[in-house]
C-alpha cells in the first residue's frame, strides 16, 4: 500500500479537506468522535483553517492511486495574540497532520511529515512545532523523527524538531 498514494503540494482549494484533517486529528481516538461542525467552529482548531492560503502557509496533500486526497500535514505561522496548540514562538511554524483512518499505519503520515518537515527547512525555518495528547499513538511517530517534547500540559505535551 506504500506505492499507493502520492505528495502534492496543497494550494488555496483545499481547504475543505484540511478542514476534513483537523477533525481527523482532532477525533483520532476511536469511538467518541467529536461533531464535525464543533470542531470547525471551535476558536481553538479554527485558527488553523482559516484565511487558507496564507503568504506563509505551507502543506502537502497526500493522494491515493486514484487521485482522492487521503491526508495532509500543513504549517501555519501563528502570533503570540492567537496562539496553537503548539506554539512556541512568532517565527517558529505550527504543523498539523491528519491521516484517513483507513490509511493510517501504512506511511501516509511518516512521508507527508518528512516532507513539511524538508519544506520548512527548504524556507529557511530553524524549527517546527506541533502538539499532540500524550496517550496519542502519533506521538511515537513524531519522537521517531526526531520532535523532542519542549513543554508539557495537562493531557498534551508541545514537541520540535529543529529543522537546520
Amino acid at each position: 500500500m506504500a506505492d499507493a498514494f502520492s505528495l502534492r503540494p496543497a494550494v488555496q482549494a483545499d481547504g475543505s479537506f484540511l478542514g476534513d484533517m483537523v477533525v481527523e486529528a482532532a477525533n483520532w481516538r476511536s469511538g467518541g468522535a467529536r461533531p464535525r461542525h464543533e470542531i470547525l467552529t471551535s476558536v481553538e482548531h479554527r485558527r488553523y483553517l482559516s484565511g487558507w492560503m496564507r503568504p506563509a502557509d505551507a502543506g502537502f496533500i497526500a493522494v491515493d492511486s486514484e487521485g482522492q486526497s487521503i491526508g495532509a500535514a500543513w504549517y501555519r505561522m501563528l502570533s503570540q495574540d492567537d496562539p496553537g496548540f503548539g506554539f512556541v514562538g512568532t517565527a517558529v511554524p505550527e504543523l498539523i497532520i491528519g491521516v484517513q483512518p483507513i490509511w493510517r499505519a501504512h506511511g501516509v503520515g511518516r512521508t507527508l511529515l518528512r516532507r513539511l518537515v524538508a519544506h520548512a527547512g527548504e524556507q529557511g525555518h530553524a524549527r517546527i512545532s506541533l502538539s499532540v495528547e500524550r496517550d496519542n499513538f502519533a506521538r511515537g511517530l513524531y519522537r521517531s523523527e526526531g520532535f523532542l517534547v519542549t513543554s508539557s500540559g495537562l493531557l498534551r505535551d508541545t514537541m520540535v524538531h529543529r529543522v537546520s
